[in-house]
């Protein structure tokens, strides 16, 4: 029976932008008939996986997402005297391995491609090789990628690899875009910027002027982990995936996304975190908040309104989960978060 682990998370912003649109106001979603603050699961992610609590704990099993794989080859060619033609020729054929490189730049892939550690150990090595020999690679040498890489990121996450199908990977993790569970409006900040050389002699007016939207909630954070399928996708190494479900969930709780941090210093620890374990079928508690959480203490009747669909959901399917275990930072009552780790990962 596979095994599930469901973490959903209560986690409040102040004034802050981050996740931005294309015309860099905070993404917004419209939830239960209502204007809600969004943060892209795209957006999360990336926050996660660049994380220190991912480098230090995963650093040597981490990907590498880049289209600049053949830039980096070239770079070493070039460093060992191979002549610019020759190099860029080398570095193209290794590069298409791993995605269609563009028209413009041979050197680079037209999509991000997400690179494991031994996949680009391996590329290394036979750009070196090419270097030493001063000759193109054989078409055997260019089988460079691995069906289930060691990486913990590509394990999780997923890796798809349109011209090269047999090498996707995919995801042990589900991540949902967070959502505040109050209505917001979207504000906006204007600003001015002051020349410091400036001696208002001539112009008493400002060096620059601008503005940037913000708002403020309680976000709701879902996230699914088939743990079966993290063992799988890491060749069977247990001990690992237990490496990395601690590590994204300890990042799921402290770290947020860097979009606009230096203007609005939002950082903020999960407030509130429900941890399940088991073999059913999983499920999202959003629907908890359809209809938007008023009065002046958003947190307590967030979590309310979360525990009261939890229970709900149970008294209708039956039990959700076997196990559940839950840390409230709003009242200090509870699990800590070492406790919830050693919970999900044991």
């Amino acid at each position: 029976m596979t095994s599930f682990i469901q973490l959903h998370l209560l986690t409040a912003y102040p004034p802050s932008n981050l996740n931005r649109d294309d015309l860099g106001r905070p993404k917004t979603a419209i939830v239960g008939g209502t204007e809600r603050l969004r943060i892209s699961s795209q957006s999360l992610k990336r926050a996660w996986r660049t994380s220190e609590h991912f480098e230090n704990a995963l650093g040597d099993f981490k990907g590498t997402r880049t289209k600049r794989l053949g830039t980096e080859v070239y770079g070493k060619l070039i460093s060992a005297d191979i002549r610019e033609k020759d190099a860029e020729k080398w570095a193209s054929a290794i590069a298409a391995v791993f995605g269609k490189v563009k028209k413009e730049n041979p050197l680079e892939t037209e999509q991000l491609t997400h690179v494991s550690p031994e996949e680009w150990q391996a590329v290394m090595a036979l750009a070196k090789a090419l270097a030493a020999e001063n000759r193109e690679p054989e078409k055997e040498e260019l089988d460079l990628l691995r069906e289930k890489p060691k990486a913990v990121d590509i394990a999780l996450f997923g890796r798809m690899l349109a011209a090269s199908p047999a090498f996707n990977v995919e995801a042990a993790a589900q991540v949902a875009h967070a959502i505040t569970v109050n209505q917001v409006e979207i504000e906006d900040d204007f600003f001015t910027a002051v020349d410091d050389l400036n001696t208002h002699e001539e112009d008493a007016g400002a060096g620059h002027m601008g503005d940037a939207g913000f708002s403020a909630g309680v976000f709701y954070q879902y996230l699914c982990i088939d743990r079966d399928r993290l063992v799988e996708n890491l060749q069977g190494d247990g001990d690992l995936a237990n490496r990395a479900i601690t590590s994204l969930t300890e990042a799921a709780a402290r770290v947020a996304p860097t979009g606009k941090q230096n203007s609005f210093a939002s950082r903020a620890y999960t407030s509130y975190l429900l941890a399940e374990k088991g073999g059913q079928q999983p499920r999202s508690l959003s629907v908890a908040f359809l209809k938007p959480v008023r009065g002046d203490d958003l947190m307590t009747r967030a979590i309310d309104a979360l525990k009261t669909q939890c229970d709900n959901f149970d008294r209708m399917y039956g039990d959700c989960a076997d196990e559940r275990r839950t840390m409230n930072a709003h009242t200090g009552k509870g699990d800590t978060l070492k406790e919830i780790i050693d919970f999900v990962a044991g």
